[in-house]
């Protein structure tokens, strides 16, 4: 992600009349233009919170990926209009800023208030303390649900389901929350509990109560197995975070010193994160193809091509659900649209933008929409997802290599005769 710094104050110029035309100029016209000769002092009298809010209307003004929809919303006008109002402290100016980003109706590009913003930029670095979950605000109404448990955590222990709505924690409802407060209460201290109401796809409304811990993260897991007589591997990648590039390189690197026959990569429950270290993984099964193609404001597409060489070239099948989103769609896309790899599972969740965070004066942060992408084929999977190669049925298998994972276990089954054609062919 990118951390830009904030940009430069605009400089404000006013042409003076000549002499003798001011002197011809009725009163109340010399009147006006002594009021506006005034403005850029009224600018630099800014107070620390009106700054901020004048920061935060800057950062997205230069960059957000969609200056029609800027237009649309009036933005110059609002930062006016925002301005107009009493703005004297952080509190006023954090509630001044959800206003005009609301306005966008994009729900990705918003405000992290300090403890959300440390938060999540620890979660990139692969630590977390809380219960698990990963929340997303589904498209359709704007419900917070849940993309996917994390392995081993205490909300995937309780057996919480991807898609399923969170209505309230501690007592207090997510629509008034909001996404970032809401994942705020789920996070805390270790050894302290935490109350969330919940109610999964087709089924009723449970409370249930979580004790927070820190999570071990552990994105990347390689397993091996055997299947008919077939030495196999499973990569199992659970979100991009600042160590899985070297961390799947590792993996890779083993399994020269080691061969497998084929490889499963496990993108189950992925909700995404560093667009960096997805390129990254994507690099490493592709050999100089293009990963994804992404469109900034200018709405001229980019390739993103992946350098010459891969670190497995095996037979190769991924797994997907609806818990994968945002950069594991972008992994999933490229080895589908190049022929790499047939996608197995369900459709994944459908997010095609690309944030970026930026950090403001006083430890908070913006998210911004900067880009879209598309799948080197050329398809925007916004809202839309991706379709996999060969659908699976529900019940969809709780536990990802767990006992009862018969979606891996289709996977072997493909993944053994893929290995036995390629075989057969060499």
């Amino acid at each position: 992600m990118s951390h830009p710094g904030l940009p430069a104050k605009p400089t404000q110029s006013f042409e003076t009349p000549c002499r003798r035309c001011r002197t011809a100029l009725p009163g109340w016209i010399s009147l006006a233009l002594g009021a506006l000769l005034l403005l850029p002092t009224v600018a630099l009298s800014l107070n620390d919170a009106q700054q901020l809010v004048v920061d935060a209307w800057r950062l997205v003004n230069q960059s957000y990926v969609n200056p029609a929809q800027l237009d649309t919303v009036h933005w110059r006008q609002r930062r006016q209009k925002t301005l107009e109002q009493p703005i004297e402290s952080t509190v006023d100016a954090y509630g001044a800023i959800d206003g005009m980003l609301a306005s966008l109706d994009d729900p990705y590009t918003r405000l992290l208030r300090p403890e959300d913003y440390g938060a999540l930029r620890s979660n990139t670095r692969g630590k977390v303390s809380g219960v698990g979950l990963q929340l997303a605000l589904r498209g359709s109404d704007q419900q917070i649900v849940v993309i996917a448990p994390l392995d081993g955590s205490p909300a995937a222990e309780a057996g919480i389901l991807p898609g399923s709505r969170v209505l309230q924690v501690n007592g207090e409802d997510t629509d008034l929350l909001g996404l970032e407060r809401t994942a705020a209460l789920l996070r805390g201290p270790q050894n302290t509990e935490v109350l969330v109401s919940l109610q999964a796809p087709g089924a009723g409304v449970r409370e249930v109560e979580l004790r927070r811990r820190e999570v071990d993260l552990r994105p990347v897991r390689l397993e091996r197995l055997n299947k008919a007589g077939h030495r196999l591997a499973v990569l199992r990648i659970t979100q991009f975070s600042e160590p899985v590039p070297r961390e799947v390189q590792a993996a890779l690197e083993s399994l020269t010193a080691d061969p497998a026959e084929g490889l499963i990569l496990d993108l189950r429950n992925n909700s995404g994160g560093l667009v960096s270290a997805g390129l990254a993984v994507a690099d490493a099964f592709l050999n100089g193809e293009v990963i994804v193609e992404t469109e900034d404001r200018g709405g001229i597409p980019t390739p993103q091509q992946a350098n010459a060489g891969q670190l497995f070239s095996g037979p190769l099948v991924t797994l997907v659900n609806g818990g994968t989103a945002s950069a594991s769609e972008i992994l999933a896309g490229a080895l589908q649209d190049n022929g790499r790899s047939p996608l197995v599972g369900t459709r994944t969740f459908g997010k095609g933008l690309i944030q970026t965070l930026i950090p403001l004066g006083d430890g908070s942060g913006l998210a911004v929409t900067v880009a879209r992408y598309l799948t080197p084929g050329g398809r925007d999977i916004q809202h839309l997802g991706i379709e996999p190669d060969q659908p699976l049925t529900a019940p969809e298998p709780l536990t990802p290599g767990g006992s009862d994972d018969t979606w891996l276990e289709t996977a072997m089954v493909r993944l053994v005769a893929d290995a036995e054609a390629a075989n057969m062919g060499s």
